[in-house]
């Protein structure tokens, strides 16, 4: 313990050495309180350095074996996996040698004694995937054949449908020993996963996502599993929570939107025509002002809801058919009480329609993230203080902010 000590004589004690006095201890006082900040400043910096030293494998302790599904399986049986799973994606996997993978990738699985081949896998698939094939051709008019058109779009392989989205173009991996920083740079720039050898070579050191590996098993890193990781240490990341969403440039001219009157039939449409994982839900304006079959700027409306593709997971195809002609409103809150979902599901899910997962421009990056995880939600609307939308906050978003406040400590050490 630090213990200053000020002799001071009894015959110096004027009124003027007393002033001087006094002044020296506030003085000292104050430099003790700069260096008790300095120090802390160091230590975050400490703490920031000891994050940027983790690896990918330090991500991977507590997951499970990969989830997958033969490039035979039906999209009723994919649907269907992904539901058990609770899974928004899942990797194709088909005998080796009889296809190319997804972007040229060679993502094989082999013995780990003698290293043949046992599979290959030749992409992935998403609900968004699923969604874009149900949409496709304008079959969903509401004719008297939408009933078998959807059974038999349902049958079809899966493998038909790979590359539908712009994320099942590509398939890649990331070796155990790629650097946090690293792993952040993919992540932030539109991959959403990747799939992780559980034994790769590890001289094979990568500094970012391969599209050839050989591994006798895999693990899948998405996105949300290093923000939970990140929020994990959120004491190490202090200084870079506490920015604003302001600093992430969240408050955007154009957010593609549909209406409360908008028919599921036409917002999964809307999904697929601007390829999006999900659109916040507005509040119509006034009769004839909203073309509710397109997609529209919900710039300053309404907020009320969100429908994303990973809705279409709880839902039985044959409750499909008949919730088609209603709004897509109305079916995120019907597809809640679908006997798909467990009570706990349902309840989140009920909890979830009755408040919306937003933030306020002036939220701390921290509180983003909490409410991202809390509700493993993929992205946070942001609304001013009248509940009205002016902008979005991705994982995306999150994570380059996050690389980029990394890096910035680092080249001011």
């Amino acid at each position: 313990m630090l213990v200053l000590y000020f002799p001071i004589s009894t015959h110096l004690c004027t009124k003027k050495n007393l002033s001087f006095c006094n002044r020296r201890k506030i003085e000292t006082m104050q430099e003790v309180k700069e260096a008790k900040s300095g120090g802390g400043a160091t230590m975050q910096r400490s703490e920031s350095v000891r994050l940027k030293e983790k690896k990918v494998k330090d991500m991977m302790v507590d997951k499970k074996r990969l989830v997958e599904v033969p490039y035979t399986a039906s999209l009723a049986q994919t649907m269907n996996t992904l539901v058990a799973n609770k899974i928004v994606a899942v990797p194709v996997a088909a005998p080796p040698g009889q296809w190319i993978g997804a972007g040229g990738s060679m993502i094989v699985e082999s013995d780990k004694q003698t290293g043949a081949v046992r599979k290959h896998y030749i992409g992935m698939v998403t609900m968004l995937d699923i969604l874009a094939h149900i949409a496709g051709d304008d079959h969903l008019s509401g004719g008297d054949n939408i009933t078998q058109d959807l059974d038999q779009r349902m049958s079809d392989s899966v493998s038909s449908i790979i590359g539908h989205s712009f994320e099942g173009l590509s398939l890649w991996t990331l070796n155990p020993n790629t650097s946090m920083l690293d792993c952040m740079e993919v992540f932030s720039k539109g991959v959403h996963r990747a799939m992780v050898p559980v034994d790769g070579l590890e001289e094979n050191v990568s500094s970012g996502v391969e599209l050839t590996e050989s591994a006798s098993s895999y693990q899948m890193l998405t996105q949300m599993d290093m923000l939970k990781f990140l929020h994990g240490r959120a004491a190490e990341l202090h200084s870079i929570l506490s920015r604003s969403v302001q600093d992430l440039g969240a408050d955007t001219v154009q957010i593609y939107a549909i209406t409360d009157r908008t028919k599921l039939v036409h917002a999964i449409k809307c999904l697929k025509a601007a390829m999006l994982n999900a659109v916040p839900i507005v509040r119509a304006t006034g009769v004839g002002q909203d073309d509710h079959k397109q997609l529209i700027n919900g710039r300053c409306r309404k907020l009320i809801g969100t429908f994303s593709a990973t809705d279409l997971r709880g839902c039985h195809i044959s409750s499909l058919k008949s919730w088609l002609g209603i709004s897509a409103l109305a079916f995120t809150e019907e597809v809640g009480s679908s006997s798909l979902y467990s009570e706990s599901d349902m309840q989140n899910r009920a909890s979830s329609r009755r408040e919306l997962v937003t933030c306020c421009a002036e939220s701390p990056l921290s509180e983003v993230i909490e409410k991202a995880v809390t509700s493993h939600v993929h992205r946070v609307w942001v609304v001013d203080q009248e509940g009205l939308l002016v902008g979005v906050v991705s994982l995306t978003d999150v994570i380059r902010v996050i690389r980029h406040s990394l890096l910035s400590d680092s080249n001011d050490q």
